[in-house]
């Protein structure tokens, strides 16, 4: 297939590098600062796991002009929240309306917005489990694991994205997967506070308990609107914070896939934390905030955690730090 990633980041380009290798064509519609690095040695994609693959840029094309969709079979969108609404007017404007679109970002507001935006487009949510991070210029690795997961549709989108190196499944219940990979994302802002790696944070059981304590207001108030949620790791969405909360000795042998994870990989929060940018925070926290607002269910620490953020601390902080 001829597909465009839209928004060539650092998911992006990491999906994008493994969609190439598994022969389709690819377009990368990014800025330049992302681009030019890859046109000028490739793009190399690695993961915790010993993956390593370096595609050539002859074998990519590389784009600032959204008119590079025109062609497209299928678009994936993965630019940050903030850059959605932009994004839909430029794919209604030059992407077929045969092209399906798959968002491929966090939280539940972007593929509302897409839709809205894109009426007569086949727009479909998605869900990428992994983080990644850039790992110098024109080098992106994967420091987590999991399998991306797409709303059910025609066209068997789900056997042609896969491969071995990339599983694609699809999902008759795309709301309840995104709701489970929005609750464990709620982790972001803990980690991006924390100065810490993921591994360290999940092994400091007071961090953990405090991760317990937000998965647990969270659940409450998804469980008050009567929103399923499907978990997004091997443990049941309603068994983590149990988990979260045992000694570590416990906790290490029960979840050792939760913590088989790059020893240095932190959350694209804390990246996004430490360069000054616009974080997420509000798709994530503020979901939840909002619609604890409606259903009447308190959220004193998505609340807290949603500030702390906002006031983008230059300083890292323990868990009493959050909570007091």
């Amino acid at each position: 297939m001829k597909i465009v990633i839209a928004g060539a980041g650092s998911i992006g380009c990491y999906c994008g590098a493994l969609l190439a290798e598994a022969g389709h064509d690819v377009t990368f519609l990014g800025r330049a600062y992302v681009l030019d690095p890859i046109r000028a040695q490739g793009l190399r994609v690695s993961d915790f796991a010993d993956l390593n693959r370096r595609v050539p840029a002859v074998k990519l094309t590389l784009t600032q002009s959204p008119e590079g969709m025109e062609n497209a079979d299928l678009v994936i969108v993965t630019v940050k929240t903030g850059a959605t609404a932009d994004m839909a007017a430029q794919i209604a404007k030059h992407a077929p309306k045969t092209a399906p679109v798959l968002s491929w970002q966090n939280g539940m507001e972007n593929v509302r917005t897409l839709r809205a935006a894109l009426p007569d487009y086949d727009v479909r949510a998605g869900m990428v489990p992994f983080n990644v991070v850039p790992s110098g210029a024109g080098s992106f690795h994967r420091a987590t694991s999991g399998e991306i997961v797409i709303q059910s549709g025609p066209g068997d989108l789900g056997r042609l994205l896969s491969s071995s190196d990339m599983p694609v499944v699809e999902s008759d219940d795309i709301d309840a997967v995104q709701w489970g990979k929005l609750v464990i994302n709620l982790n972001n802002a803990l980690n991006a506070l924390s100065g810490l790696t993921l591994k360290q944070q999940l092994l400091d059981r007071n961090w953990r308990r405090l991760m317990a304590d937000q998965m647990t207001e969270a659940l409450a108030v998804l469980k008050a609107a009567g929103l399923p949620v499907a978990s997004t790791t091997p443990l049941p969405a309603w068994m983590t914070p149990h988990i979260l909360r045992l000694p570590t000795p416990v906790f290490s042998r029960i979840a050792a896939r939760m913590v088989s994870i790059d020893p240095s990989a932190r959350t694209s929060m804390a990246y996004d934390l430490l360069a000054g940018r616009t974080t997420e925070i509000d798709s994530l926290q503020g979901e939840i905030v909002r619609l604890g607002e409606t259903c009447g269910i308190p959220t004193p620490i998505c609340r807290r955690v949603r500030t702390l953020i906002e006031q983008k601390p230059q300083t890292a902080m323990g868990p009493e730090g959050i909570t007091s």
